[in-house]
This record gives structure tokens, C-alpha cells and sequence, in this order.
């Protein structure tokens, strides 16, 4: 009985080290992504209504062709903190998409096909999962509702300074790991993975890094490596048929083809005749993420309006509550 429970203490004390030690291999195989600035970032940010239409525009003339925002309504376009919208264009874009609604039954007791409304969702081009594999030979296009919020950042860095780094993000209100992932994502594609030489033991080594001499062999196109032990050859993971090579991306391919472009997406032009932003590649893709962060956080706006709020009325009522404490026990003898 006692080498059963000095075995469970082990294991208890083992488990900490094994979690910081699971974290930290993560981390050193994810790519390095940057945080990047946003105007929805930290305790005062807030959505810039013009970006979110944009990002809207970018949204419908690229990503809806594969995905959908299930849970978003068209009418959410059209409320305060989104969007904002005109609702009679709301309206008539609604009656315009592309995918339509199955409604029913009628007088007949058949089901029929309608035009979207304000109260329906914004679908995808695809009626099912099972339509949408057999389009893109098995890969599934997921809907965009909350990706913005499904997806966040790995941690660089030493075991020790974790704990830190997680106070400073609760601290400044972090919480846009997902949108800066999305955007490096949109950003990251490339035309061929890096290139590696291998060392007299099989170890690769970045074409870029190896000695003049080496460059003499031939190199290898890699997404991702696995460094063997033992003094057996490193592996290269070579990208897969039909799959394209993404920097961001976790295991460097993913089956998207490189969605953006500059030049992709023609914007409105301003009062002064020129677009109202950039027609570039970052750009469409800081507007889109923007957009998507919204979609998975729509009532952002108002719930940090509450927030401050919140801390006013909690400030005001610790110095009422001090002072009436101070009121009250001064009358009180020691």
C-alpha cells in the first residue's frame, strides 16, 4: 500500500514538469507569429465601423464562395457596434445571395426554396458537409462565425516566464490571439517550402545557413522537419499533392489556395476620388479579420461600454462605503 501511494505522489509531482515540458515542445514546433495593432485591441478598443464593412465587402466577394457565418443574421449587419449597414441594403443583398433558404411546407405540405431575409442566417454556398468535401476532393471549407475566437497563438518562450507572460495579456486585455493567427494565415502563403542540405550525420540544415561548399548538394523543399535522436537522419515532410505551403499555418500546408491578392477587391472610393483604403493584400486581410473578429464577438462594443461602467459605479461606492465607514466608527471610543 505504501509503494502504491509514494508511486501516485511521484506521478502527482511529475505531472507540472510534464505539462511544462508538453507546452514548450508545442511552442517550439508552432510558427512564430507577431501581435499585430488592431483598433478593437485592450480595455478601450472598439470596432471601426468602416473597417468592418470592408472587411464585410472582402468577405462576400472572396471567403463566401467557400464558407459560410452560420450564426451570424443578415440583420446583425445592420445593428449598433456592427457593421451599421443601411437596412434597405441589407435587404436587398439578403434577397440576392447566392445560397437560399429551405422553407416550408406550404398549403401543399411541400418544402420550398426562398430568398434569404433579415432574420436568416448567412450561409455558405454548400447545402451540407458532404457537398462541400466532394467539392474540394475531401477538405472542408468550416464556417467563419467564430474563428476569430477559435484560434489564438502559441507561447515562445521559457517554461518560467509563461506565468508572466499570461498576467501581462489579463493585465492589457489580450484577446486577440485569433485575429493576429488569421491574418498571418491570409498573409503567410508562399510559392515552394524553404529549402535544406543535409549534414554528414542527416541532419537538415537551412539552405541559407549551410557553408558555400554544401550548396554543391541537393536540396530538399521541406514544410516541416522531425529531428531524429540517436543519430539517425532528420526527416523532411515534404508538401502533399494538391496541398499549398503556408508560413502560419500548423504543419506548413493547408488545402486553401492563397485566397487574396493585391488588387483583388475594388473599394468605394472617398470624397477625395481615391479608394478609402489600400488595394493591397494586407490590407484586404486586416479588414476581413477584422470583420471575422466581429463575427465571433459582436457585442464587444457594448460589453466594454458596461464594463467601464461597472468600474466607475465600483469606485464610487468603495469611497462612499469608506467614508461612511470612517463616519460611523469615529464616534466609537478605543
Amino acid at each position: 500500500m505504501r509503494n502504491v501511494t509514494m508511486r501516485t505522489y511521484l506521478l502527482l509531482a511529475a505531472l507540472p514538469l510534464l505539462a511544462v515540458q508538453a507546452v514548450h515542445a508545442a511552442a517550439s514546433e508552432a510558427a512564430h507569429i507577431e501581435r499585430e495593432e488592431w483598433s478593437f485591441s485592450g480595455i478601450k478598443g472598439r470596432y471601426d465601423k468602416n473597417q468592418l464593412q470592408r472587411g464585410f465587402q472582402v468577405y462576400q466577394a472572396v471567403c463566401s464562395n467557400c464558407h459560410g457565418l452560420s450564426r451570424i443574421y443578415f440583420r446583425n449587419l445592420v445593428q449598433p457596434g456592427g457593421p451599421e449597414f443601411p437596412e434597405d441594403a441589407v435587404k436587398a443583398l439578403a434577397a440576392s445571395w447566392a445560397n437560399k433558404i429551405t422553407d416550408g411546407p406550404d398549403d401543399a405540405g411541400k418544402m420550398f426554396e426562398r430568398a434569404p431575409r433579415l432574420p436568416d442566417p448567412i450561409r455558405g454556398p454548400f447545402k451540407n458537409e458532404q457537398e462541400a468535401r466532394a467539392t474540394f476532393n475531401g477538405a472542408y471549407p468550416p464556417d467563419l462565425s467564430v474563428m476569430a475566437k477559435a484560434r489564438n497563438l502559441e507561447y515562445h518562450g521559457s517554461w518560467f516566464g509563461h506565468p508572466g507572460s499570461m498576467l501581462k495579456d489579463i493585465a492589457t486585455g489580450y484577446q486577440e490571439g485569433g485575429a493576429d493567427y488569421i491574418h498571418a494565415l491570409l498573409v503567410n502563403y508562399k510559392d515552394q517550402p524553404p529549402a535544406y542540405l543535409r549534414d554528414e550525420m542527416g541532419k537538415l540544415i537551412s539552405a541559407s545557413d549551410a557553408d558555400a561548399a554544401d550548396k554543391t548538394k541537393k536540396a530538399e523543399r521541406c514544410v516541416s522537419i522531425v529531428h531524429s535522436e540517436d543519430g539517425k537522419p532528420d526527416t523532411c515532410n515534404k508538401l502533399g499533392e494538391g496541398m499549398n505551403y503556408n508560413a502560419a499555418f500548423p504543419g506548413g500546408q493547408i488545402a486553401m489556395v492563397q485566397p487574396l491578392g493585391d488588387g483583388s477587391v475594388t473599394y468605394q472610393n472617398g470624397p477625395d476620388g481615391k479608394p478609402v483604403a489600400p488595394l493591397t493584400m494586407d490590407q484586404y486581410s486586416r479588414d476581413v479579420t477584422a470583420f471575422l473578429m466581429w463575427t465571433a464577438d459582436p457585442s464587444l462594443n457594448t460589453r466594454k461600454s458596461i464594463g467601464w461602467q461597472v468600474m466607475l459605479y465600483l469606485l464610487i461606492t468603495t469611497v462612499l462605503l469608506y467614508l461612511g465607514k470612517k463616519r460611523i466608527w469615529s464616534k466609537v471610543e478605543h
